[in-house]
């Protein structure tokens, strides 16, 4: 008798990075000492203790057992466009604000409304391989486009309008990026609008690390500026870095217009409505733990600062790009490629970090490491491991 089958689609869909990377480590002999755990992107510091007893408060309230508005409670829509309209200088309308369950699920229910079967979505590559797995679950191509470690890995807009195809509905940006920690300029990215704009394509800006950006005093871009972007411009944020919350999977969509009216449909499909305690806790911690936020911004350009220094001691490697949560290494002449060289340094020196390729094609030089992760002393390690898989 047969067996019943199984989707084709999900079978094609390359199974998750991180819990490939752990498996490694499970054959790791402690023999260099404890394990350095720089795969996942959390934050290295706990929630902000005055948040964890507005969660605890609100998860055993009775106003938060009950379903809530498909599109997320009013009080933290409303924090959340008036902290983001305070960030760009811009108006932004909680009618503009869609709460999701996590960052990922926004990507995907925005993915949803925007493009189907058949039709293509750019990725710059190295991409974030979750965004990746998302389009090949939904039937849509993830069409790469390649930025290069000359260039900062900044995508080239005359480059990118060059790549795209008749098939193409939208393009991901992801500033400040993952892997490789990059920070897009506000300039770059408003060209990159305007072509997407010109040629009928939705640009998607995943913002999950803005508030890890450097202080300029200046928005990170001003496309919220422009009185018509809903027509063009969809926009995706995290709770889970800034607050230190990520098992409580809050993201958000911002979007407006026919793109929005499109999006509800999706939401109430795939989520209902978001978790209610951890909105509750946030509407109150977007204005009260602004300077908290700020401090941990400063945490996190302190082990940027120290992880770079460290690397001074393991010369063979070259940094080729590094910024709020991400270092993206690239291996030494004549060393294995990446998949070979992450597996032992798991293995064999107990340091877990992520090959180039689960990022896309042309990455089997890279590694990505999660410095904010990890204490500095912690970070003070990792040359002395590097520098053993060099010896073996």
């Amino acid at each position: 008798m047969p067996s019943p089958r199984l989707s084709a689609r999900v079978h094609a869909t390359a199974a998750p990075p991180i819990p490939t990377a752990r498996a490694w480590a499970a054959r790791y002999d402690g023999g260099a000492g404890p394990m350095l755990d720089l795969t996942q992107a959390v934050p290295g510091y706990p929630p902000h203790p005055a948040l964890l007893e507005r969660l605890a408060e609100a998860a055993g309230s009775r106003a938060c057992a009950g379903y809530g508005p498909i599109d997320g409670d009013a009080p933290l829509r409303e924090a959340l466009a008036a902290d983001l309209a305070a960030t760009y200088a811009a108006p932004i309308s909680a009618g503009e604000v869609t709460i999701t369950a996590g960052c990922n699920l926004a990507f995907t229910m925005a993915m949803t409304a925007l493009a189907g079967s058949g039709d293509a979505v750019l990725l710059p590559t190295p991409w974030y391989f979750n965004h990746r797995m998302a389009l090949e679950l939904l039937g849509i191509t993830a069409l790469p486009f390649e930025t290069r470690a000359e260039d900062g890995f900044l995508p080239d807009p005359e480059r990118l309008a060059a790549a795209l195809t008749p098939e193409t509905r939208a393009v991901v940006l992801v500033t400040p990026n993952n892997p490789t920690g990059a920070i897009i300029p506000a300039a770059t990215i408003a060209r990159i609008a305007g072509i997407c704009r010109a040629r009928g394509v939705w640009l998607v800006l995943d913002e999950t690390y803005r508030d890890f950006l450097p202080e300029t005093g200046a928005p990170p871009h001003t496309l919220f500026q422009d009185p018509d972007w809903t027509e063009g411009l969809v926009h995706l944020y995290s709770f889970a870095k800034s607050y230190c919350i990520p098992g409580h999977r809050v993201g958000a969509i911002v979007g407006g217009g026919a793109f929005r009216a499109e999006l509800l449909k999706v939401v109430d499909t795939m989520q209902i409505c978001p978790a209610r305690a951890p909105q509750a806790a946030l509407a109150w911690a977007i204005p009260a733990l602004a300077g908290w936020r700020a401090g941990n911004r400063a945490i996190m350009a302190g082990r940027a600062d120290a992880f770079r220094a460290a690397m001074a001691r393991a010369p063979g490697w070259a940094v080729d790009a590094l910024g709020t949560y991400f270092a993206y290494l690239r291996l030494p002449a004549g060393q294995p490629d990446a998949m070979a060289a992450a597996e032992a340094l798991a293995a064999r020196h107990g340091l877990l970090t992520l090959p180039g390729p689960f990022f896309g094609p042309g990455q089997q030089r890279h590694l990505r490491l999660a410095f904010a992760n990890a204490e500095e002393s912690a970070l003070a390690e990792v040359p002395g491991r590097l520098n053993a898989a060099l010896r073996r």
